[in-house]
């Protein structure tokens, strides 16, 4: 059997949170970290809490965080936010994307 490529797809919120890092060399070592998930989305932590369901993937030396779900049935891998854990901080990555759950905007619905 060979290694499976998982399909990445990055949700809009994702795209521009990616975008705005102004430090192309760290938006290219995101992109990388991405890449990887296509073939290893199993490589990231599960959440738990209000974010269960998610994992989350440590990039560019540690400070930033993909935060993801696997879709087993479809072999797709939905990036629903990006960018750096400030723990305690309101733009903190987890702080960003719990905002995101509760207003239900982390739905890969939004694409379709």
């Amino acid at each position: 059997m060979g290694i499976r490529q998982w399909n990445v797809i990055v949700l809009p919120i994702a795209e521009k949170q990616l975008e705005a890092i102004s430090d192309q060399r760290v938006q290219k070592r995101l992109r990388a970290s991405l890449k990887r998930l296509e073939r290893d989305p199993e490589e990231g932590k599960p959440l738990g809490h209000e974010l269960a369901g998610y994992r989350s993937v440590r990039a560019v030396g540690q400070r930033y965080r993909i935060i993801y779900r696997i879709e087993e049935e479809r072999v797709l891998v939905v990036v629903v936010t990006v960018g750096i854990r400030r723990d305690g901080d309101k733009k903190d990555v987890f702080e960003v994307a719990k905002r995101l759950a509760r207003q239900g905007l982390l739905d890969l619905e939004d694409l379709e």
